[in-house]
């Protein structure tokens, strides 16, 4: 990376690129290892890891030449971390299972963030993250300080009352109105996940490759029927649909 980015015999590409022209690459080769995690294709995960870890190098590199840290400094942070956060196994601290460990493990970033000079309960959840795990994350932090229904009747209830307000703007015909509607009715079926302990992300994934799955066979019966998808009644369509359900489950 190093050579790549060198100022006399570089890669132009390279040398045009900055922390934010490569952002959105990083972000991209995320999604492509928890793809082939998904797949559980250990091959394309080693090819994935691979690209990940450019990315890692591109950054540090970047940071390098600006004087700020190498890729050195990157690694050593990381290592220094999982010691302080491990206290019962690089120290004397003891924890009795998992769900401890968790436990212990969100204090410590609590006091880290603390350390830091946050103040807020929401500091240090990115903006960037995904919308979905952002409102997971929004839920989990505000029910450590005791914001939460006590258990998933509330979230379910909300849903509901969601429901109904999405319906009203909708009667209303104000667009705006239904857009925050459709927000905060996703923001409830977050809630109702997370306190059913389910990650929404991995959720909606697996129901958008169930639905690809299914909607290639509804296609692939629609080619064998010609093709025309004009020639088909929403009926019609349902009832392949049906029938790719009953095949693929």
């Amino acid at each position: 990376m190093a050579a790549l980015r060198d100022p006399q015999s570089g890669c132009p590409w390279d040398l045009e690129q900055d922390f934010r022209s490569i952002a959105p690459y990083t972000i991209e080769e995320a999604y492509e290892v928890a793809d082939a995690i998904d797949r559980e294709d250990l091959a394309d995960l080693r090819h994935e890891l691979g690209d990940l870890l450019l990315q890692i190098v591109f950054h540090a590199q970047m940071a390098s030449e600006a004087g700020a840290f190498d890729f050195e400094a990157v690694a050593a942070a990381i290592v220094d971390k999982m010691i302080r956060r491990h206290p019962h196994v690089f120290g004397d601290a003891v924890v009795g299972n998992a769900a401890a460990q968790t436990a212990a493990w969100e204090a410590h970033k609590a006091r880290e963030r603390a350390a830091g000079g946050a103040t807020s309960v929401m500091a240090g959840i990115s903006l960037g993250l995904p919308a979905l795990l952002r409102a997971q994350k929004l839920g989990k932090r505000a029910a450590r300080v005791g914001f939460d229904w006590p258990d998933s009747e509330g979230p379910r209830a909300k849903i509901a009352e969601e429901l109904v307000e999405v319906a009203t703007a909708e009667q209303r015909g104000a667009p705006g109105e239904i857009q925050e509607e459709i927000g905060d009715l996703l923001f409830a079926v977050v809630n109702l996940a997370r306190k059913l302990d389910v990650n929404p992300e991995e959720a909606l994934r697996q129901a958008n490759r169930k639905f690809a799955t299914r909607f290639a066979a509804v296609e692939a019966a629609v080619d064998e029927r010609g093709g025309d998808w004009s020639a088909f009644s929403l009926a019609q369509l349902d009832e392949l649909w049906e029938a790719a359900k009953s095949v693929a489950d």
